[in-house]
């Protein structure tokens, strides 16, 4: 009877350290966040009274919420840019997903094979020091204007700083742990499914922070270079026709966007962590 509640007082204590560690970690996600907008819009003010620029071409942000709330085409042009906002969030979804899932196997076949490495890595490093502006008309003569070519775009600015973050997070792993697994008769793969895959959790979120927004941007680029469609495009004909409201609105719609996105992923960081990360007890 004793052990029995000496295990649930046990178990109530773990439970209430998982969600103290959990709550601190949303707090600071939240508190981040908060404090990135209001820098932004405090240095979006300062910076057109710094410059002293034309207001008919650098739109304030009171000067956007009326374009998008209050003047008399707001609910047309509301519904213009998140028609686009949308279009180009499943852009940046799919880039994201690719370079992701791509970034992950190489990370792996890196770490279990060196030799692939040694052969790769540099092929790697020397493509990504091509500007991916350049590149783009290549890859539409290759993949063509459609969603493909989106997704190789985006994917391409997602893959690589996720694979250098991921290689690290897959040899971060505790030694002793990968020499316990092995004294027990595990392999390499068991090695990398017990040991370096939970080590790794903490850079496939830091990579996610830098990834997710890079996606975005991606979709961006390719809806403005290659495929004429979603929120980019909408930017290029804004800006062509003279309408610097809706670059301006766009902008900040895709900035917010970007921003809750990047909350999004702190969440999912602090709960899967917490949960399933390296210090958690139960990574392994």
């Amino acid at each position: 009877m004793a052990t029995t509640t000496t295990t649930t007082a046990a178990t109530a204590t773990s439970s209430h350290q998982l969600l103290a560690t959990l709550g601190l970690r949303v707090g600071r996600t939240v508190l981040s966040v908060v404090a990135s907008a209001a820098v932004i819009v405090g240095l979006w003010y300062a910076f057109i009274a710094a410059f002293d620029l034309n207001s008919l071409v650098a739109k304030d942000p009171k000067a956007v919420w009326e374009y998008l709330f209050t003047a008399d085409k707001a609910p047309e042009s509301r519904k213009a840019i998140l028609d686009g906002l949308w279009h180009t969030l499943g852009d940046a979804g799919i880039g994201y997903l690719a370079g992701t899932v791509a970034a992950v196997v190489v990370a792996v076949s890196f770490v279990l094979f060196r030799s692939v490495e040694r052969a790769l890595m540099p092929v790697a490093m020397m493509l990504r020091s091509v500007p991916l502006v350049a590149m783009i008309p290549v890859l539409t003569l290759v993949f063509g204007r459609g969603l493909t070519a989106v997704g190789v775009i985006a994917g391409i600015i997602v893959f690589f700083p996720s694979l250098v973050n991921l290689v690290f997070g897959l040899r971060s792993g505790p030694p002793a742990a990968s020499d316990l697994v092995v004294a027990y008769g595990g392999g390499a793969a068991t090695v990398l499914r017990k040991v370096a895959l939970p080590s790794a959790l903490p850079a496939l979120f830091v990579s996610a922070r830098i990834a997710v927004p890079g996606a975005v941007i991606g979709a961006l680029l390719a809806e403005w270079l290659a495929t004429g469609e979603g929120l980019g495009y909408y930017m290029q004909r804004a800006q062509q026709t003279f309408n610097y409201g809706g670059v301006w609105a766009a902008v900040v719609v895709i900035t917010v966007a970007s921003i809750a996105l990047y909350a999004v992923v702190g969440f999912l960081e602090a709960i899967v962590l917490t949960r399933y990360g390296p210090n958690s007890g139960r990574g392994r």
